[in-house]
């Protein structure tokens, strides 16, 4: 019998045979906006990688892309970040940091995370119990989703007042990670109590060609705080992932004794040879095929060429390898056809070979 996208993704993630490495491709609005029904007659000729998707499901006159999203928009979320857009579809930058004076930190208020997204209202948590049950009910994947961190320190204090703080260790930093860590714990517990497959989290700590903080700092200052939010999840039986853009080759092992099961980061930044080296068979790779420059740049090719490799350098009949490319402009739907080909070729590679 063949296994449910459950099964088989829990058995990539934990090694134990799956019949098909995950693969999946997702669209910026901005593509959709640039490309429209040319996007969309690429999406549909493949429904392995688009399961459902249907003719006529996005009103291409009406795009709507959501707060901090949308062109000419200023807008500020539920930490008080002011967020200001120059091009729809993209997220736009923040503007004003709420903390950004120390004297800001007297009778600041986080959001309650049981009420409040970052930009929104976080919905019924009855209704969210339910639609878990029901998926877990019909055999789907369960995931609930922690909150920013690393991220959300620099969004609140500003980029560089907050590396400032990490390398001046000021009080101010010891009170950012308290409001900061009793927030996202709170929404953990709350995801635990229902009960998730996985538990989602996501920042972005590299650069182009280092990490954003030494593995020291990283270690003393931020790792503790991770830990606390994973740990309880790998505790409850939850699997870990998280996302995180940039060059983090130096951060993989601490991330790894936090709790991280799934790590998702980019293939050509971090190169594929190191992850290879260094991060298979330790933790289960989500791999970002590259956006910078083949997938949207690229030959056919190219392209074929560059998955071909990665499955063949980062994957194994153990599992442990899944793929996943976001698609930014300007790449034409010329090249999204080539990865979902490819990907089509070689998602079961391990087991039966390139599909004819």
């Amino acid at each position: 019998m063949a296994l449910s996208e459950r099964e088989n993704y829990l058995r990539t993630v934990r090694f134990e045979g799956p019949e098909w490495i995950p693969m999946s491709v997702s669209f910026l609005g901005a593509s959709w906006a640039m490309w429209r029904e040319e996007m969309e007659a690429v999406v549909l000729r493949h429904p392995t990688i688009f399961p459902g998707f249907r003719k006529g499901q996005i009103d291409f006159d009406h795009l709507d892309f959501g707060p901090a999203y949308r062109q000419g928009e200023r807008y500020r979320d539920n930490w008080g970040c002011l967020w200001e857009n120059l091009h729809g579809g993209m997220e736009g930058q923040i503007k004003e940091h709420p903390l950004a004076d120390d004297a800001a930190f007297e009778g600041y208020q986080a959001p309650d995370p049981l009420k409040y997204s970052e930009r929104g209202e976080r919905g019924d948590w009855e209704a969210i119990k339910k639609r878990v049950e029901e998926q877990r009910a019909r055999g789907e994947l369960t995931r609930g989703t922690g909150d920013r961190y690393f991220e959300r320190m620099h969004f609140l204090r500003g980029f560089e007042r907050f590396l400032m703080d990490l390398a001046l260790e000021t009080k101010e930093l010891e009170r950012l990670i308290d409001i900061v860590l009793q927030h996202n714990l709170k929404l953990v517990r709350q995801w635990l109590s229902i009960g998730v497959d996985v538990m989602t989290f996501g920042d972005d700590l590299g650069s182009q060609s280092q990490a954003l903080v030494s593995p020291a700092c990283f270690r003393k200052w931020l790792a503790p705080g991770y830990a606390a939010q994973m740990q309880p999840c790998r505790a409850a039986g939850s699997e870990v992932y998280f996302h995180c853009d940039g060059y983090i080759m130096e951060l993989m092992d601490i991330l790894r004794e936090c709790g991280v099961t799934i790590i998702n980061p980019q293939d050509l930044v971090n190169g594929i040879d190191n992850l290879a080296r260094e991060v298979k068979g330790r933790m289960c790779i989500s791999l970002d095929v590259d956006r910078q420059r083949i997938v949207p740049f690229g030959t056919r090719a190219e392209i074929r060429e560059l998955i071909k490799e990665e499955v063949m350098k980062l994957g194994s009949p153990a599992g442990g390898l899944m793929l996943h490319c976001e698609i930014d402009p300007p790449t034409p739907p010329e090249n999204v056809d080539a990865v979902c080909c490819a990907m089509e070729e070689f998602r079961e590679y391990w087991w039966s070979g390139p599909s004819a």
